[in-house]
């Protein structure tokens, strides 16, 4: 007979990278926050008003890297310093440590024997794994001194993880990663999607396609527009980063990149467009799910996540497909893509791709979350914050 818990938890850390825009990751931490509302948080780097509540509404204390001047402006540079700086935050007053992780917040600092570690893992490093060739190629100079501290990077990536008691993974592809990079087996609990927010609406499709993206290297934004420079059709980009003026420089006159949009814009855009367009290798990908749940198909490179969100139209054996799925990763297979699309768009329903993304709702994720992680809490005697009786961020 299993003894009845008997440990309040007391103090609670959510540890997430860094916090400088709302992105896929900081809506699960955001969602993760709302079940935690008293938890402390840590994070590398904090842009003031960057991710909006209930992220900036707590206490957030971030690492001596978030002192240096503009720091927002180049922290990715930062990479060689990052498991440093985490390391030196202090975590040890805490009972339950939350990390959200796909870089360095797994490797949290001040950890005691008595405590919780639950990691929801994004990826494995990012910079160092499965993408690491990607980076080195886009880079430049600085891909020698990638090159150079990936053995570093990689064994202190393993040795972090060996803190966690129970890592959650955001898709099937990325448990796959961590049973290779650490030799662990992780629980699959995919990421919240908002399909309150992002619902239909009673106008019209358009004759444009939509990218809803971080402008960076990996997101391939170039090849979508090399893709439809080819076939002249309109394109509009959402999103900014690193490569937005490149991309500016690259686009012709049919691809308008329009740059950061609130929320209610991109929904207006997703209930407007043709079709999304999905051309990176993604651990996940919430942007589909959010389209789909506006009633737009995805047109979406068939790899990584997508393969768990994307039902392909192209494959008869489908019946109520979601998107089409395109192989190799390059402009051309896109455009090919593209052109298969319109002759199948028929085969897509709105209301049966919104009826496929409410698996994915934030309640789901919550429950989820709970299942989880609530053996282990109450194996180490404490009992779930969410049971009642609530824990206290202290001082």
């Amino acid at each position: 007979m299993t003894s009845r818990p008997t440990k309040e938890i007391r103090r609670v850390a959510l540890v997430h990278d860094w916090l400088t825009g709302m992105r896929g990751g900081e809506k699960v931490l955001a969602c993760i926050c709302a079940l935690l509302p008293k938890a402390e948080l840590f994070t590398l780097i904090h842009r003031p008003g960057s991710c909006g509540p209930p992220i900036e509404d707590r206490a957030i204390r971030t690492s001596w890297l978030d002192d240096l001047p503009a720091v927002s402006r180049y922290y990715r540079q930062l990479l060689p310093l990052m498991p440093l700086a985490i390391e030196r935050m202090d975590v040890s007053n805490c009972d339950l440590i939350v990390s959200t992780s796909h870089c360095v917040a797994k490797g949290i600092g001040g950890r005691r024997a008595g405590q919780v570690h639950v990691c929801y893992c994004f990826t494995p490093m990012r910079y160092v794994w499965d993408t690491a060739g990607h980076y080195h190629r886009r880079q430049g100079i600085r891909r020698l001194a990638l090159r150079a501290l990936e053995p570093y990077l990689r064994a202190w990536d393993r040795r972090s993880a060996a803190g966690v008691d129970l890592f959650l993974a955001d898709s099937a592809c990325v448990a796959g990663r961590i049973r290779r990079a650490y030799g662990r087996s992780a629980v699959v609990l995919y990421p919240p999607v908002d399909v309150d927010f992002f619902t239909p609406a009673d106008v019209p499709r358009e004759d444009f396609y939509l990218i809803v993206s971080a402008l960076t290297p990996y997101k391939r934004a170039d090849q979508a527009i090399e893709a439809f420079a080819r076939l002249a059709r309109p394109l509009k980009i959402i999103g900014t980063g690193q490569e937005i003026q490149k991309l500016r420089r690259m686009a012709p006159p049919n691809v308008r990149i329009l740059g950061w949009c609130d929320d209610e814009t991109v929904r207006d855009h997703y209930r407007r467009c043709r079709a999304l367009v999905f051309p990176q290798l993604e651990d996940f990908g919430i942007v589909p799910l959010e389209a789909m749940a506006c009633g737009a198909p995805v047109i979406a490179y068939g790899a990584g996540g997508a393969l768990e969100t994307v039902l392909d139209g192209g494959n008869p054996a489908v019946t109520e497909p979601t998107g089409l799925l395109y192989r190799p990763q390059s402009s051309q297979a896109l455009a090919e893509a593209v052109e298969q699309f319109e002759r199948i768009e028929g085969r897509f329903n709105p209301q049966r791709l919104r009826n496929w993304t409410e698996q994915f709702s934030k309640e789901r994720f919550i429950e989820g979350f709970k299942q989880a992680v609530e053996p282990l809490l109450l194996r180490a005697g404490f009992r779930p914050p969410w049971q009642g009786g609530g824990h206290s961020t202290g001082s």
